[in-house]
C-alpha cells in the first residue's frame, strides 16, 4: 500500500488486546496489527481520569512504538467516572455488582484517550474524548439477569454499553463508539494526520 507521492505507508499496530477496540478500528478500513503492550496501566481511582486514560494510552503505544519504530502505533484506554471516581475494570464479580448498583439511574461520564506515535518520523499524537451514560434504576435481580449475561470483568465500570443496553441503559450522549472503547471519528481524524487514511 502506497501514501500520497507514491511512498510505502507505514504499517499500522494496535497496542490493545481488547476484541471492541480491534472491531471498531476495524470499520476504518485500515489494515493493521496487534501487539499488546506488556505494561502496568495506572489505576488509581482518585486520578484525574483525563490524566489517567491519556497516560495510560501513552504508555501502551509508547511501548510499543519504541520496539516497532518503523511502525504507526495507536494505544487507547477508557475509564468510567463518577462521584470523583474512576471506575476501573472490575476484578471479580463482588466488584462488577458495586459498581452497577453505584451506576444505577444516574449519569456518569466515560473518558478515553488516545496516543499514536511514529518512531522514525517522530509523530506524537494525544487526543481525550468523552461521553455522557445515564442508567436505568436497576434492582438486584436485574443486575443477576445483566451478569448472566455479560462478561463484565473485562470492561471499565462493569458494563458494556452494546451488550444486552435495554437491560441497563436509559440513553447517552456523545460517541457511542468511544463508550465501547475507541472513539471511531476522532481515531480517523488522528490516522488522517498521521498519514495512515487519506
Amino acid at each position: 500500500m502506497t501514501a500520497a507521492g507514491g511512498a510505502a505507508r507505514p504499517r499500522l499496530i494496535l497496542a490493545s488486546a481488547s476484541p471492541r477496540r480491534r472491531e471498531l478500528l476495524g470499520q476504518l478500513g485500515v489494515p493493521f496489527e496487534v501487539v499488546v503492550a506488556q505494561v502496568t496501566e495506572h489505576e488509581e481511582s482518585t486520578t484525574d481520569p483525563r490524566v489517567m486514560v491519556a497516560h495510560n494510552a501513552a504508555l501502551k503505544a509508547d511501548w510499543v512504538a519504541a520496539r516497532q519504530p518503523d511502525a504507526v502505533v495507536l494505544g487507547a484506554d477508557t475509564t468510567v467516572f463518577i462521584d470523583g471516581a474512576a471506575l476501573n475494570k472490575p476484578a471479580n464479580g463482588v466488584e462488577a455488582r458495586a459498581m452497577l448498583r453505584r451506576l444505577s439511574g444516574r449519569s456518569h461520564t466515560v473518558f478515553t484517550g488516545l496516543a499514536l506515535r511514529h518512531v522514525a518520523s517522530g509523530l506524537k499524537i494525544d487526543e481525550g474524548v468523552a461521553s455522557e451514560v445515564t442508567f436505568k434504576t436497576i434492582y438486584d435481580a436485574v443486575i443477576e439477569a445483566y451478569l448472566a449475561r455479560v462478561h463484565t470483568l473485562d470492561k471499565a465500570g462493569g458494563y458494556g454499553i452494546q451488550d444486552h443496553p435495554e437491560l441497563i441503559i436509559a440513553g447517552y450522549s456523545g460517541s457511542l463508539s468511544n463508550i465501547i472503547g475507541l472513539p471511531v471519528d476522532t481515531t480517523k481524524q488522528i490516522l488522517t494526520r498521521g498519514g495512515l487514511l487519506p
